[in-house]
């Protein structure tokens, strides 16, 4: 049987000492390691040593970094607030004393040279008010909103007899770490009814979409905007979908469905932005389809969902909005921008020139520099412009300049669509019931009365006396012309009888109609008569009430107390719930202060844990290294003594 050979078990010296050394440098980065952690108190130090360890504690160093600024905006949030709660109280104090005094000044005991006296109080109490709305804390204006001025200055700035608001009609609003921005100051608009509303366009201007229609711009057929998404395009059954998720206008929308159909058959149709949407057309023989993509609504947004066979197929309105960049020449509504308006603030009054206008933006800028505190602005739909007062205390009215643009534009103060309820500041007219109201005396010797019972508007009044004046057996439109104002404000009566008469229009038995509408008067040796304004608007701030309140006083008009009066009681409920506001803010910042604070506490927590070292646990292991560390050393000593009775063996 034959012998088998032991296997050869010798382990070569270099393997011994490169195995050997391996592990003494193992040991060594151990050891390293270890050091590390016990001078720096830290487990980790270098990424490659725990990826995700590493990863997670990024994040809470930068959470923490984070909630250090987020602290900081709370902190000066709070104390802003507190800011604006002190002074809204300072203010409820100034407008409860006036209202004492408007009250004291009616009835028994009032007399003109106390009513006098108290109006220099209110004057007093105007210029106290005024500093109240112009405070600031750290350089914030308390009342500024978000658009305070820059050089830290007053929001609040008397301006051609009134009060001008320059700050925003939003407040201010900081990140504070919650999903919601934390509003942190207040505005002039909220606080104290800084800006007019009531001149809003009643006309809808209708812009017409063009290639450069922007997507962001449109409420879309279905008035939920535009999904971005894609659209299937079939022509004469092969269909290929169409990418219209990164489109920006409704030109480049057409042009792509353009590309997918010339793809698929050049020359077989197009898709055309027309009118207020987009028209499909299929050249003779063809059919061309667009049809969403699964779920998608991007096309039924965009209303091309639509399906031609040799013919032209429109869309719905896409329902474009105006906006600053807006063409004039797009507007669907024929508007007369060649005459301008006549807008008058107080005791001045300035021609808006809107020939040279081409944009939205250009009537927008007209507005500003005439320097009358008054803007022009688009309405939250879109569809029209709104002018707002940004003056308190004083009458701003619009009006034509010979033409019909503030008509057009939806935006004079005296129209055929104008409230009766909106004249005298708000009071509105006072008709009395089953009476006539007005009698107007021709020039022919015809009288006649007017009953506006039921009336609700200008062109109702107007209608009226047509119709009163036809019972009189007159020819309303040539015997006796009523209309609108051609420059400026109000109507405008015209007599065209011939007699030895005085034309005349006067109030009618308790009735005060005419005088409330301004139309009241004596034409005298002519034969027109031009009603006062009556309609203007008056920004209902606090400022206005208590300028209202002081003039009343110094013109010894009881009526005008008592009104300004009553309005300071609305000025007082605006600011107590404007307080109330601020309350719930501050409140909402305490809260989220004490959600931070244990926030901190529970990500530093996190952050030791995987973070900080051991101590005790890492001396051990270093002290245990060691031991490692010099029983390699003596067993490779022991291996590697280099004689040749060693290797021999």
């Amino acid at each position: 049987m034959a012998s088998i050979s032991p296997t050869n078990t010798r382990v070569s010296t270099l393997m011994q000492s490169e195995t050997l050394l391996r592990s003494l440098q193992l040991t060594q980065s151990k050891l390293f390691d270890v050091q590390n952690q016990i001078s720096t108190g830290k487990s980790i130090n270098t990424p490659s040593q725990d990826a995700s360890k590493v990863s997670a504690i990024n994040f809470l160093r930068q959470s923490l970094a984070s909630r250090e600024q987020w602290d900081e905006n709370l902190q000066q949030a709070l104390g802003t607030l507190n800011n604006v709660d002190q002074a809204l109280g300072d203010a409820t104090d100034i407008l409860i004393e006036a209202q004492s005094i408007a009250a004291s000044q009616i009835g028994v005991g009032s007399d003109t040279d106390t009513r006098a006296t108290q109006a220099e109080v209110i004057d007093a109490q105007l210029e106290g008010l005024l500093s109240i709305a112009n405070r600031q804390f750290n350089d914030l204006s308390l009342f500024g909103g978000n658009n305070g001025t820059a050089d830290g200055g007053p929001v609040f700035v008397e301006f051609l007899g009134g009060i001008r608001y320059i700050g925003g009609d939003q407040s201010l609003q900081a990140d504070v770490g919650s999903l919601d921005a934390q509003t942190f100051n207040s505005n002039g608009l909220a606080a104290f009814g800084a800006l007019s509303a009531r001149v809003q366009s009643d006309v809808d201007l209708l812009p017409a979409a063009t290639a450069d229609t922007r997507l962001r711009n449109i409420d879309g057929a279905q008035f939920q905007g535009v999904t971005p998404g894609s659209a299937l395009v079939t022509v004469n059954g092969t269909a290929v979908p169409v990418d219209l998720s990164t489109a920006d206008t409704l030109g480049d929308v057409a042009t792509r469905i353009n590309a997918a159909i010339d793809g698929i058959s050049p020359g077989a149709g197009s898709l055309t932005v027309a009118g207020d949407g987009f028209s499909l057309t299929a050249a003779g023989g063809n059919t061309v389809t667009i049809a969403e993509i699964g779920t998608g609504r991007t096309v039924a947004d965009l209303g091309i969902a639509l399906s031609a066979t040799g013919s032209s197929v429109a869309g719905p309105s896409v329902n474009r909005r105006l906006d600053p960049t807006t063409q004039l020449a797009d507007l669907g509504a024929g508007v007369d921008f060649a005459s301008g308006l006549t807008i008058t603030q107080g005791e001045t009054t300035k021609t808006a020139d809107f020939s040279g206008a081409t944009t939205i933006q250009d009537l927008q800028n007209i507005v500003s520099d005439l320097g009358l505190g008054v803007r022009l602005e688009i309405n939250d739909e879109g569809s029209g412009l709104d002018l707002i007062s940004e003056v308190s205390g004083i009458v701003m009215s619009v009006g034509e300049n010979g033409g019909t643009t503030a008509q057009d534009l939806g935006i004079t103060t005296l129209g055929l669509t104008t409230q009766l309820g909106d004249f005298r500041d708000g009071l509105g007219i006072e008709p009395v019931a089953g009476e006539d109201d007005i009698t107007l005396n021709l020039i022919d010797g015809t009288s006649f009365g007017v009953n506006l019972d039921g009336a609700t508007t200008v062109d109702d009044v107007i209608n009226a006396i047509n119709t009163a004046a036809t019972g009189a057996g007159l020819t309303p439109g040539v015997d006796l012309v009523v209309a609108l104002n051609s420059t400026g404000n109000g109507l405008v009566f015209t007599d065209n009888t011939t007699g030895a008469e005085t034309f005349s229009i006067e109030d009618v038995g308790l009735s005060l109609v005419a005088s409330q509408l301004g139309i009241n008067g004596d034409a005298g040796a002519g034969n027109t008569i031009t009603s006062s304004n009556r309609a203007g608007v008056k920004v209902d701030s606090v400022f206005t009430h208590l300028i209202d309140l002081r003039n009343s006083l110094r013109d010894d008009s009881t009526s005008g107390i008592t009104l300004a009066g009553s309005r300071v009681q609305d000025g007082v409920d605006r600011v107590v719930q404007a307080r109330a506001k601020v309350g719930v803010d501050g409140a909402r910042i305490e809260q989220q202060q004490e959600r931070s604070a244990d926030l901190e506490i529970a990500e530093k927590t996190m952050l030791s844990e995987l973070r900080d070292a051991d101590l005790t646990e890492v001396i051990s292991r270093y002290a245990l290294l060691q031991t490692q560390l010099q029983a390699s050393l003596q067993v490779g000593a022991q291996n590697l003594q280099l004689n040749l009775l060693n290797f021999l063996r």
